[in-house]
């Protein structure tokens, strides 16, 4: 079964399951114990949060990367500036477009911007239909698998994936060039 074969109308558990199943292998491995949270036994908001949580590191990892391996940052600099760094979802893009040159697309941050309406919705307690947070976890993981796509051709690495290597064998900057360069990019640097 591919991506393209699975129903997009509003998906059950086990259809959601096979989509996982379906994603690439660097992308369920990313998500690794999403399949316990789709336990019946356990609400679909356990699912999402555990998705958008693992969304919003890959999110910091792509900028950590990023700095790192496109503008030779002295990475232990670039880590702390990045982990301290209170990342909202529109600094998240503006960054983005800073370090990469290049804006997200519209289509992928589309997909996103859907699922996290309904994140919202039931993280602040308006207790959203689970036919909303079914196809939420989808788009989850279309953006994930498109997202990883669009990263790659501009990077070559995926953020959603394993980064191990990603970094090796370049000379960096040094910790107060890299906060200079950081900070022009649009990181809160103290």
């Amino acid at each position: 079964m591919t991506l393209k074969n699975i129903a997009r109308r509003t998906p059950n558990r086990r259809t959601i399951q096979q989509y996982y199943e379906c994603l690439p292998e660097e992308i369920r491995t990313h998500f690794e114990h999403f399949p316990r949270t789709l336990d019946r036994e356990l609400p679909l908001e356990v699912a999402l949060s555990y998705l958008m949580y693992r969304v919003e590191l890959a999110h910091r990892d792509t900028l950590y990367c990023g700095v790192v391996r496109l503008h030779h940052a002295d990475s232990r600099t670039a880590k702390s500036i990045i982990r301290s760094q209170h990342l909202i979802r529109k600094d998240f893009r503006e960054i983005f477009h800073n370090v990469f040159g290049r804006g997200i697309p519209d289509a992928i941050v589309e997909r996103l911007k859907a699922a996290e309406r309904i994140r919202d919705k039931a993280m602040h307690g308006s207790e959203p239909p689970e036919s909303e947070m079914r196809e939420a976890i989808v788009d989850v993981f279309d953006y994930a698998w498109t997202y990883n796509k669009f990263v790659v051709s501009l990077a070559s690495f995926p953020p959603f994936g394993n980064l191990q290597g990603v970094l090796a064998g370049r000379e960096r900057l040094t910790p107060v060039t890299t906060r200079w360069l950081m900070k022009g990019f649009g990181f809160a640097v103290k």
